[in-house]
C-alpha cells in the first residue's frame, strides 16, 4: 500500500527518500543511480524501492462513503 517507514530486514529509515526516488525515476533517471545518490546501498533496502507498487489509489475506489459523499 504505502512505502514502509523502515527496511524490514535491517531497520534503516527509508520512507523519507521515497518521494525523491519516485520523482527522479519518473523523469527517466536510472533507478540504480538514483538509489546510489540517495545513499540506499544495501540490497535489502534497494529491493523495497524497486519492488514497491503504490496501491493507495486502487484501494480508495472501494472505500465507504457517508451520506454526504465524503470518505
Amino acid at each position: 500500500m504505502i512505502i514502509p517507514v523502515r527496511c524490514f530486514t535491517c531497520g534503516k529509515v527509508i520512507a523519507d527518500k521515497w518521494e525523491a526516488f519516485n520523482e527522479r525515476v519518473g523523469k527517466g533517471e536510472n533507478p540504480a543511480k538514483v538509489l546510489d545518490s540517495l545513499g540506499i546501498e544495501r540490497y535489502c533496502c534497494r529491493r523495497i524501492f524497486l519492488s514497491h507498487v503504490d496501491l493507495v489509489g486502487e484501494s480508495l475506489k472501494f472505500s465507504v462513503k457517508d451520506k454526504e459523499g465524503k470518505i
